[in-house]
């Protein structure tokens, strides 16, 4: 191998890492500043130059996915020998080598065991997710908290389910473990570490192969990888930190930039190379999202200023957004909408499927409230929508979902919710009629997935389009409702950066509601917009006929139908049909005077 080939192309920053070839080494990399590009070739370096053998380096990332691609570039520089794998991986394979009956059958998701744990809770708390619960354990395990010490570590941590309740879930689940001979995924971690606390000669024969070790997102390592890692160095400092602080998305898994920041501060020799030069933003794109965060900078031709808008209605919302992907000059599977929850992003799936626009990555029919509605809906008992209703409410559906709900229950509400709503919107007369409009609006045809990327924030880390869509920055949305502290606000702010560092070229920023306090600090004077001509006179012609009908105005239409009514000014029933939110049942009833109320609008 010849170092010089090795660090060929590497802008001055890029090679000084690349050219650090013992450690200990912090590398600070910005988004879109070509990270994986600079540590793999560093590893190479470290070979090329005789510092280590391929054999004596583990590269260690927290995807099976980033691994592989870290391996594939490795080869490709004739540094093939050396080990990329992931933390859990890296653990198995020393478990199976050192102790190998110590690893039972892995457990490849909690789910199964914590839903039959689940089902003995209290009603009340029944229902909730198993994913919410695993979430919860794997919050403590990688904190390296026990059942013993769970109440006592809490602090200002809210679990989903009353403490007394999740110490018991928690204990149960260790139990079951233990006596079916399984091991999960921090119990790999934990049992490596004990395995080189309780055995020096297996520490040693470790120490002995791996001299050198490069951490790939650094920011994102909790306290059980941190402890695993500290037990591979020993007292050597060979190690080669590569992450952003500025995105540090992943604090409710306990991850924590602070092992990253910290660093100079273990190490007092370490060198520290910071990456500033993005190669995937125009400098419109990163203009705005240098508001967040320190400065990147970019030689990248310039592009289209950035779209930050407000938008009377979450329907016109998504009709915006059909319109600009359908005037795009990309190809849509270099078009992303990203949004906090994937519940949020059910309202584009279904504007998507409606303009015949292909996508990839929503999947509302097949989240859990679809599926148990959709296996026991019957025709012949009773109307529709009671039925929906009664089986959501067997769900523990809340009408109004209270306060501190984990994310993965408050997307369950969100979906209950989305199908009593258009259940009672459509009133089909039949099941099938429903189960064929769901499936109109949300279904897969069995084809492939391509398309636009309908994506969280969270899943789009790593990733970049052409065109990117933020709908939906609003208070409680981003930052979330559940984002209290400083630190947790702290923590929806980089996460926003890590959306706006996802564009390439576009970039469009929409909000229905109050404005996120993040657009203050972008300054982009997040101002909402007036309804449009003729809401008033909506309004009170709503109030009018809800009086006349004894019920609330909003049973008759919502403040957001009424906004697109007064925006599209439909002139038949057809075109009223066709506005959403106006279904079969409020068309015949109220259509008729909707259309008289709009005529007396143009003859005044």
């Amino acid at each position: 191998m010849d170092p010089e080939r090795v660090l060929e192309g590497l802008n001055p920053e890029q090679r000084r890492a690349a050219e650090l070839v013992r450690g200990p080494v912090c590398i600070l990399a910005g988004a879109g500043t070509g990270k994986t590009t600079t540590i793999t070739r560093r590893i190479a370096n470290q070979v090329a130059t005789g510092a280590f053998a391929a054999g004596e380096i583990l590269a260690v990332t927290f995807t099976d996915k980033a691994a592989g691609e870290m391996r594939s570039r490795l080869a490709a520089l004739g540094a093939d020998g050396v080990q990329a794998r992931t933390f859990h991986s890296a653990a198995l394979a020393q478990l199976r080598h050192f102790a190998p009956t110590a690893v039972g059958r892995i457990l490849p998701s909690k789910a199964l065991t914590l839903r039959h744990i689940a089902n003995s809770l209290p009603t009340p708390f029944r229902f909730r997710p198993a994913g919410d619960l695993a979430t919860e354990i794997e919050w403590a395990r990688n904190r390296r908290i026990t059942p013993e010490r769970y109440v006592a570590s809490l602090g200002d941590h809210q679990p989903p389910i009353p403490s007394d309740l999740m110490v018991r879930v928690y204990q149960q689940y260790e139990e079951v473990k233990r006596s079916q001979g399984r091991t999960d995924f921090e119990d790999l971690l934990e049992l490596t570490i004990q395995l080189y606390d309780s055995s020096p000669e297996a520490a040693r024969a470790f120490r002995e192969r791996y001299l050198a070790f490069t951490v790939d997102e650094y920011q994102d390592v909790n306290l059980l990888q941190q402890t695993l890692l500290e037990r591979w160095l020993g007292d050597r400092d060979e190690l080669c930190a590569v992450g952003d602080d500025n995105q540090a998305i992943y604090g409710f898994t306990g991850a924590s930039p602070s092992y990253l920041l910290a660093l100079p501060e273990r190490f007092p020799g370490a060198a520290v190379v910071r990456l500033e030069q993005n190669y995937r933003s125009t400098p419109q794109v990163l203009e705005l999202a240098n508001r967040l965060a320190p400065k990147l900078r970019t030689e990248l031709p310039p592009g289209p200023e950035p779209v930050v808008r407000p938008v009377v209605s979450v329907e016109v919302e998504a009709a915006f957004v059909v319109e600009r992907i359908r005037a795009a000059s990309c190809p849509l599977e270099e078009v992303a909408i990203l949004c906090r929850t994937n519940s949020r992003l059910v309202d584009f799936e279904q504007a998507l499927h409606e303009a015949g626009i292909p996508f990839q990555g929503a999947a509302f029919l097949g989240r859990e409230a679809a599926r148990f509605l959709l296996r026991r809906l019957q025709d012949g008992d009773g109307r529709v929508d009671e039925q929906v209703r009664s089986l959501t409410l067997q769900q523990g559906w809340l009408e109004t979902p209270p306060e501190g709900l984990g994310e993965r229950e408050q997307i369950r509400q969100d979906d209950l919710t989305r199908l009593v709503r258009l259940a009672e919107s459509l009133a089909p007369a039949r099941v099938g009629d429903f189960v064929a409009e769901l499936e109109r609006r949300f279904g897969d045809s069995g084809a492939e997935r391509r398309g636009v990327h309908l994506l969280t924030y969270h899943a789009a880390k790593g990733l970049e389009f052409e065109l990117v869509f933020l709908p939906r920055l609003e208070e409680r949305e981003l930052p979330a409702k559940q984002a209290r502290t400083d630190a947790q606000i702290a923590e929806e702010r980089r996460l926003l950066y890590v959306g706006i560092t996802r564009a390439k070229r576009e970039l469009v920023v929409t909000w229905v509601k109050k404005p996120s306090r993040f657009l203050e600090e972008l300054g982009v004077g997040p101002s909402r917009t007036e309804p449009p001509p003729g809401f008033d006179a909506l309004k009170a012609w709503r109030l009018t006929r809800a009086r006349e009908d004894e019920v609330p105005a909003y049973l008759v239409f919502h403040n957001t139908t009424l906004e697109e009514i007064a925006a599209r000014r439909p002139r038949t029933l057809d075109e009223l049909a066709a506005v959403p939110g106006v279904g079969p049942a409020k068309l015949e009833r109220y259509g008729e005077g909707v259309l008289a109320a709009l005529d007396a609008l143009v003859e005044a």
